[in-house]
């Protein structure tokens, strides 16, 4: 076997915008945090573009509390507003403009695009070196050559870590502030080439 590694920088963020909301009642809880997405959707879709700036909804959910009797005392809601793209300045900059509602997440990964070409180059250092690695057994054994008999190739984004940035002032901030900074860091992406060969 024989792997092959390439370092890139993380060309995708996703920045995901959150609201909760409580009330006695369950249906007034739900419309509160409808109308809290339904502002913050608006605010940000203007400068939507496909690759650099998606939006999609995320986690929505209403809970029951419960007071000591186990009785249900009031509902507790969730409502969440994903941003994610290649374009950091826009996505940063949508967020600031979505009022109702507050940075909860920051995370950084490789874009579709980026993934394929790193993952095609990892592929082909791994490939070169099971070759050489391959050539060197046959030739220390005293054999000319090898025939490759089976063969597998597995790749994966071994150094991806979301990375939190600033993000204990960003959930205590409203998001009107000025856009949150953000710095994506490196992943690096391994391919594992193994087989059998036969020396001949």
């Amino acid at each position: 076997s024989a792997t092959g590694q390439v370092e890139v920088q993380q060309d995708l963020l996703t920045l995901s915008l959150s609201t909760t909301r409580e009330g006695a009642e369950a249906a007034a809880v739900q419309a509160e945090l409808r109308k809290a997405l339904d502002a913050a959707l608006a605010q940000v879709k203007s400068t939507a573009q496909p690759g650099q700036l998606d939006v999609r909804t995320g986690d929505f959910s209403v809970h029951p509390r419960h007071n000591r009797d186990g009785k249900i005392s009031g509902w507790q809601g969730r409502a969440e507003l994903v941003l994610e793209g290649r374009d950091f300045d826009r996505i940063t900059q949508a967020a600031a403009r979505a009022t109702s509602m507050t940075i909860g997440n920051v995370a950084f990964g490789l874009s579709r695009e980026q993934r394929a070409k790193v993952e095609g180059e990892a592929q082909a250092l791994a490939i070169d070196r099971f070759k050489a690695k391959a050539a060197q057994i046959a030739k220390a054994f005293g054999f000319a050559g090898y025939t490759l008999r089976e063969v597998s190739v597995q790749s994966d984004d071994s150094g991806f870590q979301p990375r939190m940035y600033g993000m204990a002032k960003a959930q205590a901030m409203s998001a009107e502030a000025a856009p949150v900074p953000v710095e994506p860091g490196k992943t690096t992406v391994q391919a594992t080439v193994s087989g059998t060969v036969q020396a001949h």
